[in-house]
């Protein structure tokens, strides 16, 4: 009984923190946003010059707590702040939504 009042516990923290904008985000909104992204970071997720990070398959969750930080100035970068200014955080999470679906491979060196 001690085992399931705990589970219940924990299932209750775990929804309790789970952000309702990461589940409810629209993928196909996040692409067309993800449109000024491409130049740096790709639409597909691949950056295309070597400053910026990759972002496909990364979580949703650090996607999004990244651009907030950009967006209130607790993480600073030229461009990316300036960039994260002028979203809403229905475009947070909905670009965020879109890179964490891209799906990548690795291959390893044999």
């Amino acid at each position: 009984m001690k085992c399931l009042s705990k589970l219940a516990l924990l299932t209750s923290a775990i929804v309790a923190l789970t952000d309702v904008s990461a589940i409810a985000a629209d993928i196909e909104a996040g692409k067309k946003k993800a449109r000024a992204c491409r130049t740096c970071h790709g639409m597909d997720g691949i950056a295309k010059i070597p400053i910026a990070p990759h972002l496909a398959g990364e979580s949703q969750v650090y996607l999004e707590t990244q651009l907030k930080a950009f967006r209130n100035g607790k993480r600073e970068h030229e461009m990316m702040t300036v960039v994260a200014k002028g979203l809403s955080d229905e475009d947070i999470s909905n670009v965020s939504k879109w890179y964490s679906s891209i799906k990548i491979t690795a291959t390893m060196p044999e």
